[in-house]
C-alpha cells in the first residue's frame, strides 16, 4: 500500500517535458486569445468613433431652435384629401 503513495503517475524525467509543452501551448493560446482581443477592440473603437462623427454631422445639421422649418407643415405628413375637419 505505500509503494502506492510513494511511485509518481509518471517518472519525473518524463513527466517535465510534458509540464512544460503544456504550459507552452496554454501560453501561446493566451498571447493569441489577447491578440484577438485587442484587434476586436480596436476595430469596435474605431467603429464607434465613426458613429459618433456621424451623430456630430447630424446634429450639426439639425435646425436651430426657434427658427421654425424652412418647409410648410402641410407636406410632412399629408394625406391628399384629409383637410383635419
Amino acid at each position: 500500500m505505500e509503494f502506492l503513495f510513494a511511485a509518481p503517475a509518471l517518472p519525473l524525467d518524463e513527466a517535465g517535458k510534458y509540464v512544460a509543452g503544456a504550459y507552452v501551448v496554454f501560453v501561446v493560446l493566451l498571447v493569441v486569445y489577447v491578440a484577438i482581443m485587442a484587434a476586436k477592440l480596436q476595430r469596435i473603437e474605431r467603429d464607434l468613433r465613426e458613429v459618433a462623427a456621424i451623430a456630430e454631422e447630424r446634429k450639426d445639421d439639425q435646425v436651430a431652435p426657434g427658427r421654425g422649418s424652412e418647409t410648410p407643415m402641410a407636406s410632412h405628413g399629408s394625406r391628399g384629401g384629409d383637410t383635419g375637419v
